[in-house]
This record gives C-alpha cells, sequence and structure tokens, in this order.
C-alpha cells in the first residue's frame, strides 16, 4: 500500500510539474509581440535590426572620418614643414646669389641727385594749385619703382649690385621708400649720401638715358650702369643726358629702335622713356637670355606705341637706309591702315623710317 501510495504521489507531483511547464509555456506564447490588431510584430523587428546596423555604420563612418582628418591635418602638418624648409631654402639661396652679386656680379645705380629738381617742380604746381597732395604723388611712385627694382633683383637668377646714391636720410623720397615698402632697412643694396661720381671711375660708367645717341650693345660685369631716379621728363627735356655730360661720362639708350617699330595707335603716342624698374627689368632678362628681343618686350609696355619688329633676316643696325628699306617693305599693312581715310591720319612716306 505504502509503495502504490508513493507512486501515486510521485505522479501527482510529475503531473504538477507538467502543469506548471505547461502554464509557463502558454506565458512565453502570450508575451510574442503582437500589434494591436494581433499582427506579428516580425517586421517591427527588422525596422529595429536595420535601425541598429544604420547606427553601426553610421559609428564607422565617424571614427573613418576621425581618421581621415587626423591624417590629414598630419598630412599637412608635413606640407607645412617641407614648405617652410622650401622657403628658407630659398631665402638663403636668395642670399647667396645677392652676396655673390656684390661681390663680382655688374653694378646698377640709381642716381636720385634730381630728385630735389622733381620736388622743386611740384612744390611750384603747388603753390599754384594749392594742391599738397600732388608733392608726394611723384615721390611716391619713385619709392614704389624703387621696391618692383629691388624684388626684381631678388628674383633673378644672375643679380645686379645695386646702388641708391645721393640717398638722404632726411628726404621725402627716403620717408615715402620707408612708409611703403615694408623692411627697407634691410634691403640688400647699398644706400649712401655720396654722389656715383665719388664711388666709381669715371672709365667704368655708362649713363643710360634714352637721348643718348649710342646703343646699348651688350651688359657685361665690369661696368657701371647708371638709371636716373626721375619719375617724369616732360618738365625739363634730356635732364639725365645733360646730367651725363656734365659728369664727362659715356651715355648709351636702350636698342629700342635697332629692334622695335612703331606700331600704330589711335593717340599717335610713342615713347621711349621708360621707368628705372622697367629698364633694370630689360637688363636681367638680356644678362640672362643675350637677347634683345626677348629682353625689349619685357620691360617696353605696349602702351609706349612699340612693339617688336618682324625678323627679316638682316641684322638691324641703327639707322641703316637698306634695312629701313626692308622693314618698309615688310609692313604694307600698317601703311594701309594708317592711309584710310576715316582714321583721318596723314602720313608721310620718306626713304628712310623714323623709328
Amino acid at each position: 500500500m505504502e509503495t502504490s501510495f508513493s507512486k501515486n504521489k510521485e505522479l501527482k507531483a510529475k503531473d504538477c510539474a507538467l502543469g506548471d511547464i505547461f502554464e509557463l509555456l502558454q506565458i512565453d506564447v502570450d508575451l510574442e509581440p503582437t500589434s494591436a490588431n494581433g499582427v506579428d510584430m516580425n517586421c517591427s523587428r527588422n525596422v529595429l535590426r536595420k535601425h541598429r546596423n544604420w547606427e553601426k555604420r553610421l559609428d564607422a563612418k565617424k571614427t573613418k572620418r576621425k581618421e581621415e582628418k587626423q591624417r590629414r591635418k598630419q598630412s599637412q602638418t608635413v606640407e607645412k614643414d617641407t614648405l617652410r624648409l622650401s622657403k628658407r631654402v630659398i631665402k638663403a639661396i636668395t642670399r647667396e646669389r645677392l652676396a655673390e652679386a656684390r661681390l663680382s656680379g655688374p653694378r646698377l645705380c640709381v642716381d636720385l641727385s634730381m630728385a630735389d629738381c622733381m620736388s622743386r617742380k611740384v612744390c611750384f604746381l603747388f603753390f599754384l594749385d594749392n594742391n599738397f597732395e600732388f608733392i608726394l604723388m611723384e615721390l611716391s611712385r619713385l619709392a614704389g619703382q624703387i621696391r618692383r627694382l629691388y624684388g626684381s633683383n631678388r628674383n633673378a637668377l644672375r643679380p645686379f649690385h645695386l646702388y641708391l646714391t645721393e640717398f638722404r636720410l632726411d628726404s621725402r623720397l627716403y620717408t615715402e621708400c620707408v612708409r611703403m615698402n615694408d623692411g627697407f632697412h634691410e634691403y640688400a643694396m647699398e644706400m649712401t649720401e655720396q654722389s656715383w661720381l665719388h664711388l666709381f671711375p669715371v672709365e667704368d660708367v655708362v649713363y643710360l638715358t634714352p637721348d643718348a645717341e649710342q646703343a646699348l650693345e651688350n651688359v657685361d660685369d665690369e661696368t657701371v650702369y647708371i638709371l636716373g631716379g626721375l619719375v617724369d621728363e616732360s618738365i625739363q627735356k634730356k635732364m639725365t643726358y645733360s646730367r651725363a655730360l656734365e659728369a664727362g661720362v659715356r651715355t648709351a639708350r636702350l636698342p629700342i629702335e635697332e629692334h622695335m617699330v612703331r606700331q600704330p595707335n589711335g593717340k599717335n603716342f610713342h615713347s621711349k622713356i621708360l621707368a628705372i624698374n622697367q629698364v633694370f627689368e630689360i637688363l636681367l632678362v638680356y644678362r640672362e637670355t643675350g637677347s634683345w628681343g626677348r629682353a625689349l618686350p619685357a620691360g617696353v609696355p605696349a602702351g609706349k606705341g612699340y612693339t617688336l619688329a618682324v625678323e627679316t633676316g638682316v641684322k638691324r643696325t641703327g639707322r641703316d637706309p637698306s634695312v629701313c628699306h626692308l622693314l618698309d617693305h615688310a609692313r604694307p599693312p600698317i601703311v594701309e591702315v594708317l592711309q584710310q581715310p576715316d582714321r583721318g591720319v596723314k602720313v608721310k612716306r620718306s626713304p628712310v623710317v623714323s623709328w
């Protein structure tokens, strides 16, 4: 009896356990996610899974973006260091070139003795027009030309040894140079109040002036080239030429007439007077290339009314009538344009062309 009773008790216990299990299973089934209408929400699980995947991709993109940004920063740092190194190297090379030019390069001097004449001319206009701004306008232009001249020399492969003579520290020009040019005191050029006549032997000097009869043929290292520090020579003609004659030195002009021809323009304007930085640019290019055909266009602006002559296969030397005759026949279209009646310009042809 006891054995059967114990067996019944075990069966009841098993039944209770099974009932509990079924009850638990029923609860699990009831907890399955359903919508309000009793629809299975597996789609919501897909949405959640896609959302989690999207968040993972977004985090991965953010991480990748941060890494790329960090790499760019490192690359920019390296580039800046390289650029900084390159600038240091360029400055060192420039200083070396300028130092070498001071020892063995050709010398070019800007004669500033006529700056006072220019100032007096402008001051005279001041008393007439009562316009003080015009007093400093031409001096400011000259200061700007000195800056451009020095900049061209710094960038040149074969620079000149530069001088500024009769350059007084109490002058308006010096004040303008300091005001307009940052680091003017550190310019690698000689600045002196002395005259170039006291610095160089007269036999080594060539004064470049547009009024000279002899054309400059070459640029050599033994010659000292003088440029007149003037902006406008319209008031007093041939000032630089007269200055050179008084000093008893050789004069020369740029070979514009030998390598360039007049170009027709509406104002019929042609001028061979150039700024000092333009003349210096021509000398630099010629010294590097040895060609006036390449040097002159580098410094003569189109507004001066000159253009490079058409190559005819004959070397042009001054105003040789035979060469002028060849050039005269080489440019018939220009003559036809000048002779058009609607232009209102009269042209008189002559056997010798004046360039």
